[in-house]
């Protein structure tokens, strides 16, 4: 990526069509609100994460119309000139709240809210929205496999089985939900993840005999790597391993057959061979439901790939971003009025919103609350909205260990449905609160 790459047509024809037709009815500088939230929770789950603030507002420092992007809309005649001069000038001027990366959410949480210029607004919804549909799916079904994982670490490995770019981001989203370490690299030189891997049955293959490759791998690793053991015959490769290695060997992985059983019998003969200490390992296509399943046998780590990159599921968090309130004239100080969409199925709350958690005297999650104003915060009311954007500047941005933080504490203060795996409701109701009802 090069510094003067641009995320301006990471976006859809419509926003700029769109943008040429508020220009044209003088409509394009009235101040608007644009809100983003999930009507439901995707496959019935007890509860969201948030994912993608931080690389949402990456892509908006980088959202920028430079001359190659406007000839390439010229030449496509994708806009008309005086939309094409308006977009030169491009720069986002407005404020941004959101949830903070790695808080939970529910439906109808109002988890990022735009204030500024239609014009300004409207061009961000793609971009916004395909960012924080992917990070949050990622996000929610990584939580779902930590929880199931009872405490024991977790790799994210999905690379392979996902769009290259989406590999990084979703080894991100993962990190922040509670994985310990990313197979892939880019993820760590950009965001710090950390890294593990050792070897694939193809190191094995390679070598003459599956001792010449153990032997290879200690010699190269050390005697703390982690030995793949399921090529041939489980038992042998353990034996073997064992013998070159010592008690001090660091783990075994098994990839295939019944994974529960396969494990006893491999703990049984590291104990009785004096490596109480060596970790096992366990991968392949494994989901929260089969990490849960794995709860009573002696695994002491987990590595996930296809499940989670793909959402385990719900490859997307079915996110909405939508207008909700807007000014009848330009100017800054133009009163801002509701507005909703009543269509079948998809309906919308107007006006501003503010969003809360409303905890008991144990610090346990009752309920998300919704205000259309913002209230007197007490004790029990905890606010969600972080301020990210202040006049166009990016004044949210933190280490991605701080979201991280961030989730831990947001599951802790849930209730104890939110950590069953069974279709159900959301762990807490959504509550809208609106003024004139108070």
């Amino acid at each position: 990526m090069t510094d003067d790459w641009s995320s301006a047509l990471l976006t859809d024809r419509y926003e700029l069509t769109m943008l040429q037709g508020a220009l044209r009815s003088g409509t394009a500088h009235r101040k608007t609100v644009f809100e983003m939230f999930a009507r439901r929770l995707p496959d019935a789950r007890r509860y969201g994460v948030v994912g993608g603030p931080g690389r949402f507002l990456d892509a908006l420092e980088r959202f920028r119309f430079p001359t190659p992007v406007l000839d390439f809309l010229s030449d496509a005649r994708v806009v008309d000139e005086p939309t094409l001069e308006w977009l030169a000038g491009y720069r986002f001027t407005g404020d941004v709240w959101g949830y903070g990366e790695g808080e939970c959410y529910f439906p109808g949480s109002p988890i990022l809210v735009v204030e500024s210029t239609f014009a300004e607004a409207v061009l961000l919804e793609t971009i916004a929205l395909s960012i924080y549909n992917h990070d949050s799916a990622i996000a929610s079904a990584a939580s779902r496999m930590v929880t199931a994982a009872g405490g024991r670490p977790l790799i994210e490995m999905g690379s392979r089985r996902a769009h290259e770019a989406a590999a990084v981001a979703a080894a991100r989203a993962a990190y922040i939900a509670g994985f310990a370490t990313s197979s892939n690299l880019e993820a760590g030189r950009r965001y710090g993840v950390p890294t593990a891997g050792t070897a694939a049955h193809a190191f094995v293959l390679l070598h003459d005999s599956e001792r010449h490759a153990f032997q290879t791998q200690l010699d190269a690793l050390g005697v703390g790597t982690t030995l793949l053991v399921d090529t041939f015959d489980v038992e042998r490769a353990v034996l073997t391993s064992l013998e070159l290695a010592g008690p001090r060997l660091g783990g075994v992985r098994l990839d295939s057959g019944d994974l529960a059983i396969t494990a006893s019998r491999v703990r049984k003969i590291l104990d009785e061979h004096g490596a109480t200490e060596t970790r096992i390992v366990v991968t392949g296509d494994l989901d929260e439901h089969a990490i849960q399943a794995l709860a009573v046998a002696p695994v002491d780590g987990y590595g996930v790939g296809t499940a989670l990159v793909t959402g385990s599921g719900a490859p997307t968090a079915s996110l909405v971003y939508k207008l909700v309130a807007r000014a009848r004239e330009t100017g800054a100080d133009a009163p801002l009025e509701p507005v909703a969409k009543r269509s079948v199925g998809k309906p919308s709350k107007g006006g501003r919103k503010w969003g809360y958690r409303r905890l008991d005297g144990q610090g346990v999650a009752g309920g998300e609350v919704v205000y259309d104003y913002a209230p007197q915060e007490t004790r029990d009311l905890r606010p969600l909205l972080r301020h990210l954007v202040s006049g166009g500047e990016v004044i949210g941005r933190e280490p991605l260990d701080t979201a991280r933080e961030r989730h831990t504490a947001a599951v802790t203060e849930l209730p104890d449905t939110a950590q069953q795996m069974s279709r159900g409701e959301p762990a807490i109701p959504t509550h809208f609160e609106q003024r004139s009802a108070m």
